[in-house]
């Protein structure tokens, strides 16, 4: 069906093309055909060993063989529950060879989680780590389609003088599992495919889903999105293209968990589908980040805002020389004004001739689908939309388009928006719409605008928008003021609710070193907060906390701030002296 839709950004696109090829076959071919033309570029490194792609491929059909001997079908759904590590991107690919879906959650994931993971997905196999099986042994009488527990440890990917050290020190922490626990050890999976026999190799094609990835967390009902190979296959082409100065064997620091869009997306299937070398990291502290960083020369580094403020703090970082740097990517929260000057500012000071570049995207697409062009930069703008993807703000509630420069809910038509939400039809038809201009569009539930170049600005998620006095409030916004501030390190600001008022602002307050949390620093921040915020936007009150809460991939989690004072409000109106009736 012919279409119209507005693309302004063309006029200042550069020399990135806008209409791509995309690869017609599944992710593991993408893969694959890297792993032939490159069979002796090394695909990972964890923990001092290093596998190459002609390994890798050995490795991921090997597995897939496994996966056929324990009667894992076409469609059927594998849950993935595991850290950054060879084992978990060999049974990724693994899963998508034998034409199966891979249901990848958290390895911190509660118990009702994961049952809840597993029953809503379906799954008939189960992956993860020793540490992690108490988890699984209280849950599975309930996990109703499971067939097969895979258990696998750090120690089985290790080279033998680390597997000795790693026993002496990390696995004596673990418990070790009845000797009659239902499960499949991972070298004895690996053994049933050495000795299987027969076809193993399915025909996928780019719009079978290939993978379940779920949203929630700091957004309200969990739910299991869809993927498909080609929104992989289209990404991993989109970020190379966005990124020319990308070349086979550049080292991409895969921090960001498997689990997650970012990490999935763009530091594992963009990288190894590229010919890129990925450093796997099942487990990092902010100080073990910098370290990483400067010992393996890494030339790409994706993160959360969270993780680049407190790298400005290590001192590991001291004199470290970044000009091996080729791109720094922050995505999955707001970059603030304020942390990009001074993250601009540290790579210049460590001799990277980059600046940090902000995407923006949503599960629903992967994960990003807008990035910061690399020769151009509006301040408070997270960048342009990627190749053959478009970007329209609508009237909040409604499809009709509106004006640039006017704030209203982003929409995102594209090779990436997944096929739907697992098993959820009413959510999917309200999230994936079909417009009057013939594309299907994804309804983001984020408030945002564009200006005439077709540069996107966002503001934040439409439910979070605090409403006091009959005045919209938005807290990026009034974080933004308080992280310029010089006593600050991090804010976080929420709606509390207020009988007269709806709801009134609450700021918490992370302080720098150096500063202490008295009365005096609160008023003075107060006295800055009036001259920089709008009298109705003023927080009523200012809490100093020592950390922020975190989502599970390093989000400032606004929600649980929102949860301990509903809480709080309760408690407080239980001790209150009651009336007594007559």
């Amino acid at each position: 069906m012919a279409f119209e839709a507005k693309a302004p950004w063309l006029n200042n696109y550069g020399d990135v093309r806008f209409h791509l090829d995309y690869f017609d076959g599944s992710m593991w071919e993408a893969v694959r055909n890297i792993a032939h033309k490159y069979p002796d570029y090394i695909a990972f490194d964890f923990m001092g060993k290093t596998t190459t792609y002609a390994t890798f491929e050995k490795e991921v059909y090997e597995c897939a063989k496994a996966l056929k001997a324990i009667g894992v079908k076409p469609k059927d759904r594998v849950t993935v529950c595991m850290p950054n590590c060879p084992q978990t991107v060999i049974i990724f690919y693994a899963i998508n060879l034998v034409g199966a879906v891979s249901n990848m959650i958290h390895p911190l994931s509660s118990e009702n989680e994961i049952e809840f993971f597993i029953n809503h997905s379906k799954s008939v196999c189960a992956i993860t780590v020793d540490m992690f099986y108490s988890k699984f042994a209280a849950i599975r009488d309930s996990l109703v389609t499971l067939k097969t527990l895979i258990i696998t440890s750090i120690k089985d990917a290790l080279s033998a003088p680390m597997k000795l050290g790693y026993a002496l020190t990390q696995g004596r922490k673990i418990d070790k599992l009845p000797n009659d626990a239902p499960v499949l050890w991972w070298n004895d999976f690996l053994k049933k495919g050495r000795k299987y026999v027969g076809e193993y190799m399915a025909t996928v094609n780019r719009e079978d889903v290939a993978v379940i990835l779920y949203s929630g967390g700091t957004t309200g009902t969990t739910k299991g999105i869809l993927l498909t190979n080609l929104n992989f296959n289209a990404l991993k082409a989109q970020i190379i293209e966005t990124n020319p100065m990308f070349a086979p064997g550049d080292k991409m620091l895969a921090v960001m968990p498997m689990f997650h869009g970012f990490g999935l997306g763009v530091t594992i299937h963009s990288m190894l589908a590229n010919g890129g070398r990925c450093i796997l990291v099942p487990r990092f502290t902010p100080e073990t980040y910098a370290r990483d960083i400067v010992k393996h020369r890494c030339n790409f580094i994706a993160g959360v805002p969270t993780l680049y403020e407190a790298l400005l703090r290590q001192p590991k970082m001291d004199g470290a020389d970044l000009s091996c740097l080729k791109g720094v990517f922050s995505g999955g929260d707001s970059l603030s004004v304020a942390l990009k000057k001074k993250f601009d500012k540290f790579l210049k000071d460590h001799n990277a001739s980059i600046v940090i570049r902000e995407g923006y995207g949503t599960t629903e697409c992967v994960t990003a689908s807008c990035l910061t062009p690399a020769h151009l930069y509006k301040e408070g703008s997270i960048g342009q939309p990627f190749p053959d993807t478009y970007y329209k703000i609508v009237d909040v509630g409604t499809n009709i388009e509106i004006p640039y420069g006017k704030e209203g809910e982003i929409c995102i038509s594209g090779p990436t928006v997944m096929k739907g939400y697992l098993d959820q039809p009413e959510e999917t038809a309200n999230t994936l719409r079909l417009h009057g201009d013939g594309r299907i569009w994804l309804h983001t539930g984020d408030l945002g605008s564009m200006d005439d170049e077709g540069f996107i600005y966002f503001k934040q998620r439409i439910k979070r928008m605090i409403v006091t006095s009959g005045y919209n409030v938005y807290p990026s916004q009034i974080e933004n003021i308080l992280d310029n501030y010089e006593a600050i390190q991090m804010s976080c600001v929420i709606g509390v609710p207020d009988e007269y008022k709806m709801q009134r602002v609450k700021a918490f307050v992370m302080l720098k070193p150096g500063y202490e949390p008295t009365e005096e620093t609160k008023q003075a921040i107060i006295a800055y907060c009036k001259k920089n915020i709008a009298k109705y936007a003023m927080p009523y009150d200012i809490e100093f906390r020592d950390s922020l809460p975190k989502t599970l991939v390093g989000k400032v989690a606004y929600r649980k701030l929102e949860e301990e004072e509903l809480a709080k409000m309760a408690a407080q109106k239980k001790t209150e002296p009651q009336l007594e009736t007559v």
